[in-house]
């Protein structure tokens, strides 16, 4: 019999540790806010999670971390042969594209990147299945609870200190005048580019987390780290209509960063060398 509640009366902390020290086995789902997160177990340890229906293509996995070409990954989804991501795993090991280390490394950032987000979920509801393990053609990961619950908490703690210093994610940003010294020594990574990439005065923070698949967490974090490098200011979004009261809002518009280019030149070329 499948084990069922809601968020506000058992928390996400509180389900780990029931799993963990129960040493369960199977998968949790939860819900909250038109957003599914699974979570499989195999003797109380964690070994996948997924936002994505179909459980997450090991070809995607490896290009969000940087270790495939988005021609690469493309390529290798429509291969119909092969079946699972295990067998591509040896074969792209084989083939010289990637270490093993490369794969364990970007599967657990993955299954880790999907866990986190839903410690900060308070709304929804949850069910375990026990002996239930929906993605066997997917590679595994053993990662113990005790570490997730600990790093989760942290980053609970995190995500409320984000959201004081940014409640409106309907400001927009735009580079400063004369960027700070420290620009020599920035290092950014794939997600923090491609926010920098639209940074714009005609888009909100929202439509770039939109944009880019982020969570308000991840796209807070980003935001807040520009800001503290005095890379960026908060502005007024320009041209923007505010929608009536109730009115759904449309489809972001995306516009490629037309101010202070030269910025953005000179974090490349940082980035290059």
């Amino acid at each position: 019999m499948a084990l069922r509640g809601n968020l506000r009366d058992f928390s996400t902390t509180q389900l780990l540790n029931l799993i963990s020290l129960a040493r369960k086995t199977g998968t949790l789902t939860i819900e909250s806010n038109g957003k599914r997160s699974r979570l499989c177990f195999k003797e109380g340890k964690l070994i996948y999670a997924t936002q994505d229906e179909h459980g997450g293509h090991l070809a995607t996995i490896l290009q969000q971390a940087g270790k495939l070409t988005e021609e690469q990954a493309r390529a290798i989804r429509t291969r119909m042969e092969i079946k699972s991501d295990k067998e591509l795993g040896l074969l792209l090991i084989n083939a010289g594209y990637v270490s093993q280390e490369d794969i364990i490394k970007s599967v657990r950032n993955y299954i880790l990147n999907n866990v986190y987000p839903i410690f900060t979920w308070t709304e929804g509801t949850f069910y375990f299945e026990a002996s239930v393990l929906p993605f066997e053609d997917r590679i595994t990961i053993p990662i113990n609870l005790e570490s997730v619950i600990i790093e989760g908490s942290r980053r609970m703690q995190e995500w409320e200190r984000l959201q004081d210093e940014l409640p409106n994610l309907d400001m927009a940003l735009k580079f400063v005048e004369r960027p700070d010294a420290r620009l020599r020594d920035i290092n950014l990574s794939v997600e923090e580019w491609r926010v920098v990439s639209f940074i714009n005065p005609r888009n909100t923070i929202r439509q770039i987390a939109q944009f880019n698949n982020m969570s308000d967490f991840q796209i807070r974090k980003i935001v807040y780290a520009l800001l503290q490098a005095g890379l960026v200011e908060l502005v007024q979004p320009e041209g923007v209509a505010k929608p009536a009261p109730g009115a759904p809002s449309g489809a972001p518009v995306m516009r490629a960063p037309a101010v202070k280019r030269s910025v953005v030149e000179k974090i490349i070329g940082f980035l290059q060398r």
